[in-house]
């Protein structure tokens, strides 16, 4: 098993935030965590990426316990954590956003071709790649931090919430494109509040609430729940 989550708990001050959730992520696999705001979801990519620290419980990636330890570490170790809000260095570059990606590689001939895998995906990225982030559109900007997270060439990808913000034709977009991202090799966690969008794509997928895990299955099993349906996708069967 890729990642291992068992009876994690995390504390904001005296607020609970996760309540000894356990997960597991197998590689290849696109895992999605879905939920209400306020579920967890957001707070358990920061746990994994060492973002926030860990009350109880135990984090293992690739079987080596990693609860605890600072992002870079974590970061080295192959987890990418593109993180809500994209959080471009807006004053920067493309191309200077990707070369703070790649700050974990030491091969010049590993980060061009990184560079390279990207500027395949995102071919707008290529043709703005001396263009100042801050002044790309929602979308490419969306795409900077997902090509900024491959950089690292991660074994494991954390998304949070990457269709926020964007139009319906640029979800489209954003989603065919991780897609792609994972037939490639990457095993993906996606965070989503586009319940119905994130769901088409997983493999398996675990419903948050109030920071406890409700609910898990097969993703396309999930998608005909009602109790799913209902709460998520804006109805109920049918």
């Amino acid at each position: 098993m890729l990642l291992t989550v068992d009876r994690l708990s995390v504390f904001y001050g005296p607020v609970q935030a996760l309540r000894e959730i356990s997960f597991t992520v197998a590689k290849g696999e696109i895992v999605s965590l879905i939920g209400a705001n306020g579920a967890g979801k957001s707070t358990t990519l920061r746990a994994l990426s060492g973002v926030v620290q860990p009350f109880a419980g135990s984090i293992a990636h690739g079987g080596m316990p990693i609860a605890g330890l600072p992002s870079h570490r974590i970061a080295r170790l192959g987890i990418a954590h593109v993180p809500e809000g994209r959080g471009v260095f807006a004053n920067m570059s493309v191309r200077e956003n990707l070369e703070m990606g790649a700050y974990t590689r030491s091969s010049r001939k590993e980060v061009k071709e990184s560079f390279e895998r990207v500027f395949r995906l995102f071919p707008r990225l290529a043709e703005r790649v001396e263009q100042i982030a801050g002044t790309l559109s929602g979308g490419e900007q969306q795409m900077l931090a997902i090509g900024r997270g491959l950089v690292q060439r991660p074994d494991l990808l954390l998304l949070d919430e990457p269709s926020m913000g964007l139009s319906p034709r640029l979800v489209g977009e954003i989603f065919r494109m991780i897609a792609e991202i994972n037939k490639a090799g990457t095993t993906i966690l996606l965070v989503e509040q586009n319940a119905s969008m994130a769901l088409s794509i997983a493999d398996r997928a675990y419903v948050l609430e109030a920071g406890e895990i409700a609910l898990e299955g097969k993703a396309s099993d999930l998608l005909e729940n009602p109790g799913v349906r209902a709460a998520y996708l804006g109805g109920g069967p049918g």
